[in-house]
């Protein structure tokens, strides 16, 4: 945590990073991904360049994450945000109340005691088509086309007590993020030439046992035709592999791959506005509708197509309703 500390707790201009930190940030996108890529010469001036350029994408990504709104009953009655994402306050207090990782954190050391908390608020946007009804004039009509808009999966990250320090942990998270979409390409990569081997593998041995004539009773044209279509499949897949790299390269592919994402994290992981007009039960409704309400959110995406609507939220533990106490509540009943 002591190179988060450092690096992201900085107001430095971009890139403005001492060397020991970021030969730190270095080893730790060698460790979150292939720790074998210490094995390759100049991995360290190899991944250099893409490691500040994470480092400034992360700070940029956090820093344009605005000011937390309060969840309290008079946010919710004045912030369209959280109307839009939770149907009543009381579904909303409750959500916040029963939240695992609050619930962790104001029970833990740091967050015991706290009379304020700030935490990243996300959840799945979702929309339909569906078919409702609608006041035209003073008719009531209804199967009238219309889009809804839901959200679901409502969870916290990064609770904690300082404003500065939430924002501090969120791009350590972020910066690891960045490393675990290289690690699943990595793993998708190893994953394929072990298959890709197999199959080699198999082929090979068809192939040797149709030589030698212990597979086909068939005439021998059609033997030399299924000898034909095997040797092409056998070529084929060896393409394959060897586009993955030969054995003695694939840890210099994997250093290139840590090091083109990096490299590449504005494309890995952003924030997108997404910008709805939406009636009160959620439905999105034409801007010049007076009973429309104007809400802009930011939405995170990453290169695998994931998707969550972010919001910043500061809490008030004591507005909070008391988690259940599970054991207490069973014993009432025993």
């Amino acid at each position: 945590m002591k190179l988060f500390q450092s690096i992201f707790g900085r107001r430095e201009p971009v890139g403005g990073y001492p060397e020991t930190l970021i030969e730190m940030a270095i080893e730790r996108a060698v460790d979150g991904t292939d720790p074998r890529l210490r094995l390759v010469p100049g991995y360290r001036k190899r991944l250099r360049e893409p490691v500040i350029h994470a480092i400034d994408h992360v700070m940029a990504l956090v820093d344009g994450i605005p000011a937390p709104v309060a969840v309290g009953p008079d946010g919710y009655r004045n912030d369209f945000r959280l109307a839009a994402l939770f149907a009543s306050i009381e579904e909303m207090q409750q959500f916040f109340g029963r939240d695992r990782a609050l619930s962790d954190y104001l029970s833990g050391s740091d967050g015991l005691g706290a009379e304020r908390v700030t935490a990243l608020l996300l959840a799945r946007r979702e929309e339909r088509s569906i078919l409702g009804m609608d006041l035209v004039g003073d008719q009531v009509r209804r199967d009238v086309a219309q889009v809804s808009v839901s959200f679901s999966g409502h969870r916290l990250l990064e609770p904690r007590t300082l404003e500065e320090e939430w924002r501090r942990f969120l791009k350590r998270r972020a910066f690891d993020h960045l490393l675990a979409l290289a690690l699943a390409e990595i793993t998708e990569a190893r994953v394929e030439r072990a298959d890709l081997t197999r199959q080699r593998d198999l082929l090979q041995r068809k192939l040797q046992a149709m030589k030698r004539g212990t597979l086909s009773f068939d005439r021998p044209e059609a033997s030399r035709a299924d000898e034909a279509g095997l040797q092409a499949e056998l070529d084929a897949v060896s393409q394959q592999l060897q586009a993955l790299g030969a054995d003695a390269g694939v840890l210099k592919a994997h250093l290139e791959v840590v090091a083109e994402r990096l490299g590449q994290a504005e494309r890995q992981v952003w924030s997108q506005e997404i910008d709805l007009c939406l009636g009160p039960m959620n439905i999105r409704q034409d801007p010049a509708d007076p009973s429309s309400r104007r809400i802009v959110l930011q939405e995170l995406q990453n290169a695998r197509g994931a998707r969550a609507i972010m919001l910043p939220v500061a809490i008030v533990p004591l507005d909070l309703p008391r988690r259940e106490d599970f054991v207490t509540a069973a014993q009432r009943y025993l």
